[in-house]
């Protein structure tokens, strides 16, 4: 199976730095993303906290420090709240199940296309390894 990357698409939606982010539609953006942030770092929290209450020695400290660093990298890298990168991140997060169609409601249907594209580029990607 051929999967082309989403900007490798022809015609199928706008490049991303092309598209124009209306003032509710950053709103909407904005409030989707905090919120699938939110719900994250939430779990980072909790898993943070059940690990720190298992430390009983200094290596378990150690393993509580990798994990928040990598967990910090991973989030500093896909919560990227620029334009230009929006609805690839909006997509993953659709993809991943940390937003649904509700808060992607009244997007323009530009921005909904190319997200749910991603989306679904990503599902093919992961029915594929």
């Amino acid at each position: 199976m051929t999967i082309t990357a989403p900007s490798a698409a022809p015609g199928s939606y706008p490049k991303e730095g092309e598209m124009r982010w209306s003032k509710s539609e950053r709103a909407i953006a904005r409030k989707a993303f905090d919120h699938a942030l939110h719900q994250e770092l939430q779990e980072v929290i909790q898993q943070t906290k059940k690990m720190a209450a298992e430390v009983k020695q200094p290596s378990d400290l150690w393993e509580l420090e990798l994990y928040l660093t990598q967990r910090r990298k991973e989030i500093d890298r896909k919560y990227d709240y620029r334009y230009s990168q929006l609805t690839l991140v909006l997509g993953k997060l659709l993809h991943e199940g940390r937003l649904g169609e509700q808060e992607l409601r009244g997007l323009g249907e530009d921005k909904v296309e190319s997200i749910h594209f991603y989306a679904k580029f990503l599902a093919e990607i992961d029915a594929d390894t």
